[in-house]
């Protein structure tokens, strides 16, 4: 009984996170070959930007690994929990709206079965700094892999935050 409370919090949670994050919408910036495979792509390391959906003038650079082979070909791999961030300001930023303390900007599948790539900013409001966390989560076990980079906002130019 003990375990069915924690579970359904769990699930709760997992599924509030799939309806609130976005969907990613990433732009191809290379990959790398990793391992060649004789059927299917070959097993990769891709960067992908994304830009936040909020926040102008911020785009996000993330690095992972991508599964080939065949189970990679018709979209049953489980890609590696490992990714990388590096977010930067590449003009002018802008917010479009207030933002949270903290939301899920950026979500994508990584595999069949609930296992996503998650993107969270973080305001620091303190210092004038959005901060970017890069995750991957699972509905049954989760991860602690991780990455975080910080992109510091002009002290002209306040961060908006919703109240």
């Amino acid at each position: 009984m003990s375990f069915v409370r924690p579970l359904s919090r769990l699930v709760a949670a997992t599924a509030l996170s799939l309806v609130v994050s976005a969907p990613a919408w990433a732009e191809t910036v290379g990959e790398v070959s990793t391992v060649w495979k004789l059927i299917g792509p070959n097993h990769k390391v891709v960067v992908e930007a994304y830009d936040d959906p909020r926040v102008e003038g911020v785009t996000c650079y993330v690095s992972r690994a991508r599964t080939g082979g065949l189970s990679g070909a018709v979209g049953l791999a489980e890609d590696r929990s490992d990714a990388s961030i590096a977010c930067r300001q590449v003009g002018p930023i802008r917010f479009r709206e207030p933002v949270p303390q903290q939301e899920a900007v950026f979500s994508e599948r990584l595999s069949v079965l609930f296992k996503r790539l998650q993107v969270v900013r973080m305001v620091d409001s303190r210092r004038n700094v959005l901060v970017y966390l890069t995750y991957s989560d699972k509905l049954i076990e989760g991860s602690p892999k991780n990455s975080v980079t910080a992109v510091a906002v002009d002290r002209t130019t306040p961060i908006p935050l919703r109240k």
